[in-house]
């Protein structure tokens, strides 16, 4: 029942800043939950892409948040009402992980989390079958995190072709080096996804610069060497990497790796991002969670505070 509840949330049109206007939405109406032709055309909403998303708060004096999750965990119908609730409670871009055997750029929590998916039985064409149900219910773009591997199984043509059917909007690579990017970037092109590049601490300037030349979408600053995962602070070195980039670009940058607390929110954005992501923090709330019902919940309050801390 708490889950067919929350789905009476996602008819609006227009998407509440915080999940306060979101209850408050769902006072005023009771909505059938039954499908039906008008119920469908209410449930389509009309999302603009990533750097349209990024230049709207840009102009709007406001920072993007950028929420993490991982498709599968605990199953893909909670992934499914996750990706609601984050868009709901006001997510500016959303990233869901493809669950990979060997994500070498993942910390433990994501590691776990793709594991679990996996066991499950989560595949690629299961989570593309789930988007395609969701992402025209959602008022944020969607960008898929995949490692490489994936990717080229499938070619690289015919994967940017199914990810565009299913309505994805940007494209995360951790592990392809900007040299191989080439084949990606022009199939990305060709199909209207975002192509999102990282650079780290350790990267060299000359490099930054040939990164965020070649990327789309944003440019994705690693907070820190390493995988990812939640840490009890954000380096101060982060702001002068920040600066260095914007120097190179005015492409907008977002942070992302151990950002966990609304604290953490709140001075990546004073620092000068343009955007902050979340990733572990939220994977282990689903994961860990005693049922579902009450990850999302727990994933509800938590969204709603680091929105808040961006305010």
């Amino acid at each position: 029942m708490a889950l067919a509840l929350k789905s009476t949330c996602f008819v609006q049109l227009k998407k509440p800043k915080s999940c306060c206007a979101f209850r408050s939405l769902r006072q005023l109406a009771v909505v059938s939950t039954k499908r039906n032709t008008t119920m469908a055309a209410l449930s389509t909403v009309s999302t603009i892409g990533i750097s349209e998303t990024f230049a709207k708060l840009k102009k709007e004096g406001k920072v993007a948040f950028i929420p993490y999750i991982t498709a599968g965990d605990p199953d893909l119908s909670t992934t499914a009402q996750a990706l609601k609730v984050l868009d709901s409670c006001g997510s500016d871009i959303i990233e869901l992980g493809v669950p990979y055997s060997d994500p070498l750029a993942d910390g433990p929590v994501i590691q776990a989390a793709a594991t679990r998916s996996l066991a499950r039985g989560t595949n690629f064409d299961a989570i593309i079958s789930m988007l395609k149900e969701v992402v025209p219910q959602l008022s944020s773009p969607v960008a898929l995190f995949s490692y490489y591997n994936p990717i080229l199984k499938r070619g690289v043509e015919k994967f940017m072709s199914i990810v565009n059917d299913a309505g994805v909007h940007g494209l995360v690579v951790p592990d392809v080096p900007l040299e191989e990017t080439e084949i990606l970037r022009k199939e990305a092109l060709k199909y209207k996804i975002e192509l999102v590049l990282l650079t780290t601490p350790t990267t060299p300037t000359s490099r930054m610069k040939a990164i965020v030349e070649a990327a789309e979408g944003f440019v994705y600053l690693v907070s820190s060497v390493g995988v990812t995962g939640a840490r009890a602070s954000v380096s101060d070195r982060v702001e002068t990497l920040l600066q260095d980039i914007k120097e190179a670009t005015t492409k907008p940058v977002a942070v992302g790796f151990g950002i966990s607390k609304p604290e953490h929110v709140k001075q990546v954005a004073s620092w000068g991002a343009d955007g902050v992501i979340v990733g572990s923090a939220m994977v282990k709330l689903l994961g860990e969670a005693k049922s579902p019902e009450e990850g999302l919940k727990e994933l509800e309050d938590f969204t709603r505070s680091l929105v808040s801390a961006l305010l």
